[in-house]
């Protein structure tokens, strides 16, 4: 990389891109930690830092890419790591079924093999391997097994770490294990901000600062590893989302579903009119309140009459609600998507949708509307984790966002039952 390239990158990010070079004064450091704001310039630094430094000092070696996901890794580094590296003169050879890119220069080649760390279970996928680094991209969303499996691996003389994250809660693992322990753990720590992006205009960062509130903002705009409190969706608990349709002509239809035998049930009717989703009526029943219980088959039959007279696209269900799943799919009328149901991530939606515009909720939805008045994170859980109560409705609402709504990055897709 010449000279004048160097030019376009901040005094962060040249430390993240030269840490590791014999003239650095960081260079005896066994890894990297970058964290702090979104859109702050560390990923696309420490991926091309990363691989630079790999042919600085291995040929023929092992080495690992690592996201929460095979196809959050690709978007989020590597369709934009290879045309960069291209660009310096490396051959890129991707492998896409063995999850490999082969990557060669001045005679040398050194292959990095791609792994999701989404759950337990993947670490797993890493036993075995004998690396020279590792980056692990996004490595707060990882589960610590995967983490510390991986890290074992990276037995080669000269192997080093490298982290990247934006903040989580102040309790996760993360970070009270590797942020607060760098020094002990011989880490160099760069905490990053938007300003240190040069390529980001201050228009781009004011968008960025109204994208979220609350502890949110402080996590993804100041980078500050701080606890989620109060009300889950504040705005919403002020009646702000709250509004009529403008008409009574939909262009789609679908229904959201939280189901309890004990704990209520909740179903939401969505139409589609203008582009804005709005939550235009509800079935709602409490076993605990009402003093009875109702079986499958009554909970279908509220389901026809919620829905009486209109073509719905899908019936997105709680996944875990297997027995009401196989009765509507029995009935043969409506098609039934399980819903994929990641709470916290399923929460940003949510407020991004009502924010946006994209969802809006009737007054006829009485339910819902008290339910955001009284939905609450749990202040004293290790992780970011909503009181579960009063979240009935607030579940079926984020089923609907999250997979009705949300373009999937992760490679996800629904499995929809046939009528």
């Amino acid at each position: 990389m010449n000279k004048k390239e160097f030019t376009s990158f901040s005094k962060k990010q040249l430390a993240a891109l030269t840490w590791w070079h014999e003239c650095s004064p960081f260079s005896g450091c066994d890894g990297l930690i970058c964290d702090g704001a979104v859109r702050s310039g560390k990923t696309t630094c420490m991926s091309l830092s990363f691989v630079t430094w790999a042919f600085y000092g291995f040929d023929d070696t092992s080495f690992a890419l690592c996201g929460k996901t095979i196809t959050s890794l690709r978007r989020n580094i590597i369709t934009q790591l290879l045309p960069r590296l291209r660009e310096l003169g490396f051959e890129c050879k991707e492998k896409l079924s063995q999850n490999l890119v082969e990557i060669s220069l001045n005679g040398r080649k050194n292959r990095f093999y791609l792994f999701g760390g989404r759950d337990e279970g993947s670490a797993a996928l890493i036993q075995g391997m004998t690396l020279g680094g590792i980056l692990l991209d996004e490595v707060a969303l990882m589960p610590r097994s995967f983490v510390e499996q991986a890290l074992a691996r990276c037995s080669v003389p000269g192997s080093k770490f490298w982290f990247n994250c934006n903040p989580e809660n102040p309790m996760h693992w993360f970070y009270k294990e590797w942020i607060l322990k760098h020094e002990e753990k011989n880490c160099l720590y760069l905490h990053f901000l938007m300003s240190d992006n040069p390529s980001l205009s201050q228009k781009v960062i004011r968008r960025y600062e109204s994208l979220y509130s609350g502890a949110f903002y402080e996590r993804f705009v100041l980078g500050r590893w701080v606890a989620v409190d109060g009300l889950v969706y504040p705005d919403a608990a002020k009646g702000k989302y709250t509004c009529e349709p403008p008409g009574k002509d939909f262009q789609k239809y679908y229904v959201s579903c939280d189901y309890g035998t004990v704990n209520p049930t909740s179903m939401g009717l969505w139409g589609l009119q203008n582009e804005v989703w709005y939550r235009i009526d509800e079935y709602y029943f409490s076993s605990r309140e009402e003093g009875t219980q109702k079986t499958d088959e009554e909970y279908y039959r509220e389901l026809e009459r919620l829905t009486d007279g209109k073509h719905i696209e899908a019936v997105i269900a709680d996944p875990s609600a297997a027995s009401f799943i196989e009765c509507i799919c029995r009935h043969g009328k409506f098609t039934v998507i399980p819903a994929k149901n990641d709470v916290v991530d399923g929460i940003r939606k949510v407020q991004g949708a009502l924010r946006d515009g994209k969802i809006r909720i009737s007054p006829a939805c009485r339910s819902a509307l008290k339910e955001f008045s009284l939905y609450r994170w749990d202040e004293g859980a290790r992780r970011d984790t909503p009181k579960k109560e009063h979240d009935h409705a607030m579940d079926d609402i984020r089923y609907f966002v999250l997979n009705v709504l949300s373009n999937e990055d992760d490679g996800f897709f629904v499995f929809a039952s046939s009528r």
